[in-house]
């Protein structure tokens, strides 16, 4: 990386200096917790169309390219970065360097270039800080230059927007411009070793991931609403990470050195660990403050329904730290089914956990013309597919390897809907949600019977101490059986036709699909 001139920079600076600096040029302010609250501006969430890979010819022919993965050229990108550059000139800069990745093995030493203190407290927590000794020895081998400031010309620059994510995999570097939402350097750094590891025969993961006392890890795949923080949450057992993982010969691991929690209806009681996580050195994204008291108010989604919250891994109790385990015992793929008709718990076949980690299924619910709403399927590859640059094909393989070297038993849990879809059946009772993952923890539930479902194929228990035997089976739930029917096939339906998309597939991962109704 060419040298950065700017006219004042400080590096690596104490979370306690970045919190002074933020305050004193008035990007923030402290909530009643001593959390630095901020907001985001414009964009309170991720930019995926403003996204592009620049076509180095050393990757191009690896890069799954398409609207994820948009292509820009060397040109244009060289024409960002001089426009970086100028901008910088005389800029006030943060810059923190670090690690992802928790294993030395396989951890990438990178460098955060900041014009906001906050942004730069928020890569201080969200990565992994190196000690005194590691710093000394630090030489970045990726670069992030974040700055919201600096606006594209979509005419010049050949961009959608004044927003750009540019990922140059030859020149190791990430320009940012555009937006002030931080997450997307957490995530352009996760697409970084989405692409690295696989070459390195390590499993990138979307998930999160916690262990038993007596070392059993488990990982629990899953998109927004699907319970993924909640579940993985266990007094019990010890957070890894609640993010990005990966799975190396030797293990898994975290990528991150900290969380990065949802804070919509945030509570103590229902999720105590987060909540005395936000405290001083965290950071409050897009959460509204009462104008007296600074006492968050997280039920006020004025701003976004995505706040944030911030903070260092050490901030959760008992974490794991470094964040790295052993092989996991169980996968969970979590999903919130609002049509009703998956199974709220069954086991798969590594050739079913293929077919279902390609799908990456959950539902999203839609408003009708009526104002009736309705359960629309969404499906994200690997569940993390903006964040993919190569074939999905890449990861569904080494995740079967992986399941079948190492035995891991893999599960899909339903945490949706039961007795019909959304607006009909009601959402399947936590406590029994509770009681499927303890089982699936603990092991329990190998001792139960199976019984294949008709339509969609997996393996459902016929009975577990504590959720009543009729929850287990969904059509049982229906008072309309014929109405099951009818819901079951629309959406063993939508699975087939994503799964249209890819190519190359085995017919023994086609096969543990749905099966196909009339």
């Amino acid at each position: 990386m060419k040298k950065i001139i700017a006219g004042n920079i400080h590096y690596n600076l104490a979370e306690s200096k970045l919190v002074e600096k933020a305050l004193e040029r008035k990007e923030g302010q402290l909530a009643s917790t001593g959390a630095l609250q901020v907001f985001t501006g414009t964009y309170t969430g991720r930019s995926p169309k403003d996204k592009y890979v620049v076509t180095d010819p050393s990757v191009t022919e690896q890069i799954d390219w398409g609207s994820l993965n948009q292509p820009i050229s060397e040109f244009q990108f060289e024409q960002l970065y001089r426009k970086a550059q100028q901008y910088m000139v005389e800029k006030e800069l943060f810059i923190f360097d670090g690690f992802a990745g928790a294993d030395p093995e396989y951890r990438l030493p990178i460098r955060v270039v900041n014009e906001y203190a906050w942004h730069n407290l928020f890569a201080s927590q969200l990565f992994i800080r190196p000690t005194d000794k590691e710093l000394m020895a630090h030489s970045p081998e990726f670069t992030v230059i974040a700055l919201p400031g600096l606006k594209a010309d979509p005419v010049t620059d050949g961009t959608r927007s004044e927003t750009f994510i540019c990922l140059s995999f030859e020149k190791k570097m990430i320009l940012i411009g555009g937006t002030e939402y931080a997450g997307e350097m957490k995530k352009a750094i996760f697409s970084v070793l989405n692409y690295l590891l696989p070459l390195r025969g390590v499993l990138p993961m979307h998930c999160s991931a916690n262990v038993g006392k007596k070392g059993d890890s488990a990982l629990f795949f899953g998109l927004s609403g699907t319970g993924k923080t909640t579940l993985s949450a266990d007094p019990n057992r010890r957070l890894i990470g609640d993010d990005e993982h990966g799975w190396s010969n030797q293990g898994i691991f975290n990528f991150e050195g900290g969380c990065y929690a949802k804070c919509m209806g945030l509570s103590e009681e229902k999720e105590p660990q987060i909540w005395r996580a936000i405290r001083y050195g965290s950071i409050l994204e897009n959460v509204v403050l009462d104008p007296q008291t600074a006492i968050a108010d997280y039920n006020d989604i004025r701003i976004s329904e995505n706040t944030r919250a911030a903070y260092p891994i050490h901030y959760i109790a008992d974490a794991m730290i470094p964040g790295m385990a052993d092989h996991p015992k169980v996968i969970l793929f979590l999903t919130a089914d609002a049509f009703g008709v998956l199974p709220p718990i069954s086991k798969l076949t590594k050739e079913q956990a293929m077919y279902h980690f390609l799908s990456g299924y959950t539902s999203k619910l839609a408003g009708t013309e009526r104002g009736i709403t309705d359960p629309e399927a969404t499906f994200s590859t690997c569940f993390g597919a903006p964040f993919l640059p190569l074939h999905p094909n890449v990861y569904a393989q080494l995740l079967g390897e992986k399941v079948e070297e190492h035995q891991a038993k893999v599960y899909m849990v339903n945490t949706g809907w039961s007795g019909g879809p959304y607006g009909v059946g009601k959402r399947i009772n936590l406590t029994y949600t509770r009681t499927i993952v303890t089982a699936i923890l603990d092991g329990s539930i190998e001792q139960q019977t199976f019984t294949a479902d008709p339509i969609f194929g997996v393996l459902c228990p016929e009975s577990l101490p504590g959720v009543p035997s009729n929850v287990l089976i969904p059509r049982n739930t229906w008072q309309d059986k014929s109405a099951y029917e009818v819901k079951a096939t629309e959406l063993a339906g939508l699975f087939i036709k994503n799964f249209e998309k890819f190519s190359g597939i085995s017919d023994d991962i086609l096969l543990a699909g749905p099966r196909k109704t009339t």
